[in-house]
């Protein structure tokens, strides 16, 4: 019956999250603090090496930008977005383009990693967003937005949250795919073809870009919003206090 197995479905959930708990003794005042193993180190690793990697490409891909800020035909050029070179990284188009196509591989490679780590372990389960997760994403968007009743967490990851990682995970994809379209429009020109051509390979490489970016600016406010615990996490693997834990 989907209701009893939805019911088992948390009884697991409960029973691994308190397999997984800890309690945390403080040597000088003695005081108890419960603790869970959030994050195993493949995932901090590539999410601190990711990190970095798109910090250079988001700034290398600026200055390749500004060498020809437009996505129309060539000539005549108007220029979209005149965009400050203090806020590009490269200094001119042929060191904005080592530096991008360098940090391209390594972000690839971390993808790749990242995605065989969550598959051959099955970690996964706890951020990929399923349908049953959708009817919980209204609830956690109006906690955060509308300052609404905050919901039972029952698990690491809301379904908000699970939504987010999942559409992250899409967009690193497509930022490849259009990446590859318009690096080598010929030796790819199937795949630029399928992206409506060269011109609107660019557009959309740009748009997966800003919604990346748009990603890291929500990541980062919930970061804040979460607390110091939070952010702790991603670099011992253990959370302390968590909300989600049996008390």
């Amino acid at each position: 019956m989907p209701g009893q197995e939805g019911a088992d479905s948390e009884r697991i959930k409960d029973k691994n999250v308190r397999e997984a708990l800890i309690e945390i003794v403080a040597a000088k005042t003695d005081e108890v603090t419960p603790a869970v193993y959030e994050h195993p180190w493949p995932v901090r690793f590539c999410h601190w090496l990711n990190a970095v990697s798109l910090f250079v490409m988001v700034g290398s891909g600026f200055q390749i930008f500004r060498a020809f800020p437009s996505f129309g035909a060539k000539i005549p050029q108007k220029n979209l977005l005149n965009w400050p070179k203090s806020f590009a990284l490269g200094g001119w188009l042929g060191g904005g383009l080592q530096w991008h196509l360098s940090f391209m591989w390594l972000y690839i490679a971390t993808g790749l990693f990242y995605l065989g780590y969550q598959v051959f372990t099955g970690n996964y389960r706890q951020v990929l967003f399923l349908p049953s997760d959708v009817r919980g994403v209204w609830p956690m968007a109006r906690h955060y937005f509308l300052f609404g009743t905050k919901p039972e967490l029952k698990a690491p990851y809301n379904p908000l949250q699970k939504l987010a990682y999942t559409s992250a995970i899409g967009l690193g994809v497509l930022s490849v795919l259009t990446g590859f379209a318009i690096w080598k429009p010929v030796q790819f020109s199937w795949l630029a073809w399928l992206m409506g051509g060269f011109h609107l390979a660019r557009i959309w490489h740009f748009v997966v870009m800003w919604a990346i970016l748009f990603f890291l600016f929500g990541h980062l406010v919930m970061v804040v919003l979460h607390g110091w615990n939070n952010f702790v996490s991603m670099f011992t693997g253990w959370k302390k206090n968590p909300e989600y834990a049996p008390h």
